[in-house]
C-alpha cells in the first residue's frame, strides 16, 4: 500500500515521502496515529502541489543549512572535562556537552543532532563529530578537550 507520510518516521522516511508499506503497518498503525494519509489519486495530486509550492522554501533552508555546515566546519570549539592524574577523562565526553559549547559560541544545536565521529573520547585532545543542520545537510567540525583545572 502507498502512503504520504506527513511526519518523520523512523527507519521509514520523511515527511511528505511516498512510500510503500504493508497494509496492516499504514491502517492500523500510521494512519490512526496520523504519521500518513493513504495515497489516494486525489491526495497524490494535492500533494505534488503542495510539493511545488514548497520546492522555494526548501532551496532557501538547505541553502542556510549549508551556509551554517561551512561555519561551523570552519570553528574550533573547547570542551573541559575532569581529568585523572593519569590523563584520563572521568566519564566521557557527551553529544550534550557539544550542543552546549555549540549554543555557548551562538550556534543553535539539539544533542540529539551531533554524532561523534571518534570511537570513544576518553583523554585530552582533539576529537571529531557532525551536526545534522537540515535533513541530509552535515558539518563536521573539531573539538578540543581541555583538561578542567
Amino acid at each position: 500500500m502507498d502512503i504520504i507520510l506527513k511526519k518523520d518516521v523512523a527507519n521509514l522516511g520523511l515527511a511528505d515521502e511516498v512510500v510503500k508499506v504493508k497494509a496492516g503497518y499504514a491502517t492500523n498503525y500510521l494512519i490512526p496515529q496520523g504519521f500518513a494519509i493513504a495515497a489516494t489519486p486525489s491526495a497524490l495530486k494535492q500533494h505534488q502541489e503542495t510539493i511545488r509550492q514548497r520546492a522555494h522554501k526548501e532551496a532557501k533552508l538547505v541553502a542556510d543549512a549549508e551556509a551554517l555546515a561551512a561555519k561551523v566546519s570552519s570553528m574550533l570549539f573547547k570542551v573541559t572535562a575532569k581529568v585523572s592524574e593519569s590523563g584520563k577523562i572521568y566519564g566521557s565526553v557527551t553529544t550534550a556537552q557539544l550542543a552546549d559549547a555549540l549554543v555557548a559560541a551562538g550556534i543553535e544545536a539539539d544533542k540529539k543532532d551531533i554524532t561523534i565521529l571518534s570511537e570513544e573520547v576518553k583523554e585530552p585532545g582533539t576529537y571529531e563529530a557532525e551536526l545534522k543542520c537540515y535533513k541530509k545537510v552535515k558539518g563536521a567540525f573539531q573539538f578540543e578537550v581541555i583538561p578542567e583545572e
